[in-house]
């Protein structure tokens, strides 16, 4: 197997090339967890995997409490399903508590303060409420909280860790907060070994080929507790080596060949490239600082045949989306059309018209 190959299979296993799924809810599932804290692009990294899906389809599943998006494994957003959101968390949240100890002191927070704003949340936000931003910072104003200076992002990232808020259905185009117990009322419990195992079968099955290295980068992970998941479930895999790394993956996908032509407008932040210590199996290595900012900031990518070889951003006025596109070698004619038709699907997921601008 090469690195190509291994990128295609990918492209498969992630569902961005033949997915089997007609719910959001299930391909969220499938998934595991998919970085979202873009929100306009994580909705585009859901229908991109999901034929035929819209923007609306995806709000409606999110807004409906199917889907949740909460920080998880690495700490920031991820969409997970609501099936998974509290044995995840319990796996999860410890560890990204310990990565927030260092802003807790410079924000002068502590348990009992976060234990203060619990309690207030919990009470702003019963019987089904849901509040934006703008709304809370008003309710911690009337308990003398701070929340300025990144407190109130701070605080409500405990609140998360600590099950008591999730994402909350939409008020327009506005994202609010509600009680996870409101959004899902039932809880589904694992045992510490069956989480590690759960969480290693969901990242291996839907984001191999891939290594150990890998999945402690995606979970958030120790590396100890990330090799116990994948021993775990071990007997269910196959493993080929390249070069010093072992790559993991499940039996049932065996065809390295790519769709021809395989061409893709994925996301920033999108779980082709994000899910991986080593991208080197889709991005070359001249070119990461072209995708990836010294800030950790991931753009919009043009994948052909598995590899990346440009970025596109939208533009959007009124009900037009133009499509700019950024190649780093020219395309050809049958490139440019495949583009011009995944830039048409993106529109269609939008409800808006589309021009394509190549650079």
């Amino acid at each position: 197997m090469t690195l190509p190959e291994i990128a295609t299979l990918r492209l498969r296993n992630q569902q961005i090339e033949g997915s089997k799924f007609q719910s959001v809810k299930e391909l969220v599932g499938w998934m595991g967890g998919m970085q979202a804290q873009d929100f306009a692009m994580a909705k585009w990294a859901v229908g991109i995997r999901l034929p035929h899906s819209t923007e609306k389809t995806v709000e409606e599943a999110y807004n409906q409490g199917k889907i949740i998006r909460t920080h998880l494994m690495r700490p920031t957003w991820h969409f997970v399903s609501a099936n998974d959101i509290y044995w995840m968390l319990e796996l999860t949240a410890p560890q990204i508590r310990k990565i927030m100890k260092t802003n807790d002191r410079r924000f002068e927070l502590n348990d009992a303060v976060y234990a203060i704003c619990n309690r207030m949340l919990e009470q702003v936000l019963s019987d089904g409420q849901s509040l934006m931003r703008e709304e809370l910072v008003m309710e911690f104003d009337k308990i003398h909280i701070r929340t300025d200076e990144n407190r109130l992002s701070h605080i409500m990232v405990r609140a998360e860790l600590d099950g008591v808020v999730c994402s909350g259905p939409m008020k327009g185009n506005k994202l609010t907060y509600s009680l996870l117990s409101d959004r899902v009322p039932s809880k589904k419990h694992y045992s510490h070994e069956e989480a590690l195992a759960t969480m290693a079968s969901r990242y291996f099955t839907s984001h191999c080929p891939a290594s150990l290295r890998d999945f402690v980068w995606w979970s958030g992970l120790s590396i100890t507790n990330a090799r116990k998941g994948l021993e775990a479930i071990k007997p269910g895999l196959i493993s080929e080596s390249i070069g010093k790394e072992t790559y993991w993956m499940t039996n049932s996908f065996t065809d390295t060949a790519p769709a021809k032509p395989s061409v893709h407008l994925l996301p920033s932040y999108d779980e082709f490239l994000i899910a991986y210590a080593d991208r080197a199996a889709a991005l070359e290595a001249v070119h990461n600082k072209k995708i990836i900012s010294n800030n950790g900031i991931f753009r919009p990518i043009i994948v052909v045949n598995g590899q990346v070889v440009g970025l596109w951003k939208r533009i959007t006025k009124k009900d037009t989306i133009f499509i700019e596109v950024t190649h780093f070698n020219p395309f050809n004619t049958e490139t440019v059309h495949s583009i011009e038709q995944e830039a048409s699907r993106y529109g269609t997921f939008l409800n808006k018209k589309t021009e394509l601008l190549i650079g």
